[in-house]
């Protein structure tokens, strides 16, 4: 029996590698593609926590595309956002993180991108069409 498991867990960490490596032959520079998918107001620091877990645990060699919608995107208000989320939101936009606001969510809550802590750029689209734009174009999707 131990040793059923034990080439189990070989053929599982080996499966892993060769689609890690799948994903990471999908971009010419060797780097992963990621979307991380955000709406759930309650999980914003949970998400930023991951993302920056992300950038730490590849060293950097990721790209990272963070779409922001629905009730979530409430907390990146800059006249409202906390000083946690503010500092560490700005933190990985240094790191080279690609925020992304819901055009529709924008327009339902009557604010602007310039209402957002600095870095959003606008998803006119929708959020939802964004996402799926990332995956067609190799990103791995994620949702915390």
């Amino acid at each position: 029996m131990l040793r059923r498991d034990i080439f189990r867990a070989g053929l599982a960490g080996a499966a892993g590698f060769f689609g890690l490596s799948r994903a990471n032959a999908a971009t010419p520079e060797g780097r992963l593609k990621v979307v991380y998918h955000l709406s759930d107001a309650d999980k914003v620091n949970f998400v930023l926590g991951n993302i920056k877990n992300h950038y730490e645990g590849t060293g950097g060699n990721v790209d990272i595309v963070l779409v922001v919608h629905g009730p979530a995107l409430a907390a990146f208000k800059a006249e409202s956002a906390s000083g946690a989320i503010s500092s560490r939101f700005a933190g990985l936009v240094q790191q080279g993180l690609v925020p992304q606001a819901c055009g529709n969510t924008l327009h339902g809550m009557d604010i602007t991108v310039t209402d957002l802590l600095s870095g959003f750029q606008v998803a006119e689209k929708g959020g939802v069409v964004k996402l799926a734009e990332l995956q067609h174009q190799g990103y791995v999707y994620i949702r915390p």
